[in-house]
């Protein structure tokens, strides 16, 4: 199986000029005249393969259909055939029909498969070939798209861990499965990824950009946690999933990031060096530490601005006096201290507000004295903490505001690089240094 390399196989397409990031979809298809396959596995998640399949020809894509045989007794061929308007195949023996493995993997520019099983990845991972789908696969000269979706703690096991780190380092783009309710009634990681998720991750497949090589981004992410006793702490509500997006969306374009994160439930980016903390003073201390060698800074993370005086060294006990006043003490201004050490770094601040959004926003960039500020108003539906899409508005420090779209985060992040490579200087250092 001959697949892309890591390094070039995200990107989205390039907007035309004066195009909001996000709303090309709703100016014109994005698609129009790709030639793609579309690979279903046997998952209760099968009949969202419709709805993809809807949404990829209403961008302007041809679309094959290859269904395994399970796949084939959640959802009927008919069904694909209708949408797809063209080719549906599911056996690799099919009498009278050309070598379908070979031709449509030579054929398609993108091979999506949604659901994908822990089976199938299994499959492609070792490179067996008993069936269409697989046999493609082996074929395929193209980007590969793989959106899983498996129930109970199947996704967490070791082995599909395994596959799933094999396949990346191949350039195979996998998605990680979303948390929710699933078939079985548990909740838990396993659903199949949003429609919107998987064709951003598409389109990114199919435009490469390599416009951030050289660069050495360093990106906070997540929440920090300020210890009230050995069991208990202060933090908030951030999942880290922007500052993830961020880090995974610059690693795609090129650099070298590290990503210094709080405490999340959510994987490391390939290509990303990742160092844990937890509080903010160890946020602080990882972040002055990796200044020197970077050469862009994006602070995603929501760090405390307060903590405990006097944590206990002892959990407290309920049964005890507790305390009915917790005395508080600020933590280290970690964006103004970066901000005052730095040297030819771009630095790139975030405000999450609940209101006068903007005029915080151009508040925090004037005070701080940064170049960049992203802002969002986390009480806006869909752009709260823990979602998977935001709302952002970019103020930057030539004075220039510019809302954006609703759109997923995965897309927000590279509309927030693509802003900084419109105001950084072109002065990217091509050998790197250790740090």
């Amino acid at each position: 199986m001959s697949m892309i390399p890591r390094r070039k196989r995200l990107k989205p397409t390039q907007k035309e000029q004066g195009d909001a990031p996000g709303a090309a979809s709703a100016l014109r298809p994005r698609l129009i005249g790709r030639r793609l396959v579309l690979g279903v596995c046997g998952s209760i998640a099968a009949y969202k393969a419709l709805l993809l399949l809807r949404r990829l020809k209403a961008e302007g894509a041809a679309v094959r259909v290859v269904l395994t045989q399970s796949a084939a007794k959640f959802v009927t061929p008919l069904s694909f055939e209708v949408l797809s308007q063209g080719s549906v195949a599911s056996d690799l023996f099919a009498a009278g029909h050309e070598m379908r493995h070979l031709a449509w993997a030579e054929e398609a520019q993108a091979i999506v498969i949604a659901p994908c099983t822990a089976h199938t990845i299994a499959k492609i991972a070792l490179g067996l070939a008993d069936d269409l789908l697989g046999s493609l696969m082996l074929a395929a000269q193209c980007p590969i798209v793989i959106a899983p979706a498996m129930d109970g703690g199947m996704w967490d096991h070791p082995t599909v861990q395994g596959h799933v780190a094999t396949l990346r380092e191949r350039g195979v783009v996998v998605l990680d499965p979303e948390v929710g309710p699933l078939a079985s009634g548990r909740t838990g990681r396993g659903r199949l990824p949003e429609e919107g998720t998987i064709l951003d991750a598409l389109i990114e497949a199919l435009s490469p950009r390599q416009d951030f090589m050289g660069e050495r981004v360093l990106v906070s992410a997540g929440p920090t946690q300020e210890p009230i006793d050995p069991v208990r702490y202060l933090s908030n509500r951030s999942s880290g999933k922007m500052g993830y997006a961020v880090a995974e969306a610059a690693a795609a374009r090129g650099a070298e990031v590290v990503l210094v994160t709080g405490p999340t439930a959510l994987a490391i980016p390939p290509g990303v060096q990742a160092v844990a903390v937890k509080t903010t003073e160890e946020m602080h201390k990882a972040l002055t530490g990796h200044l020197a060698w970077s050469t862009i800074v994006i602070m995603a993370a929501a760090v405390a601005d307060f903590r405990p005086a006097r944590p206990a060294g002892q959990k407290i006990k309920k049964d005890a006096k507790f305390p009915t006043a917790l005395e508080l003490e600020p933590t280290v201004d970690i964006l103004t201290d970066l901000a005052d050490r730095r040297t030819t770094q771009f630095l790139v601040g975030f405000a999450a507000e609940t209101q006068d959004l903007v005029s915080h926003a151009q508040a925090k960039l004037k005070k701080k004295g940064l170049d960049l500020v992203v802002g969002n108003n986390v009480l806006t539906e869909g752009s709260g903490f823990g979602s998977d899409t935001n709302q952002i508005i970019l103020v930057d420090r030539t004075g220039r505001l510019t809302e954006l779209p609703l759109m997923s985060k995965r897309m927000a992040a590279h509309a927030l690089l693509d802003r900084v490579r419109e105001l950084k200087p072109d002065n990217r250092v091509r050998t790197s240094p250790g740090h």
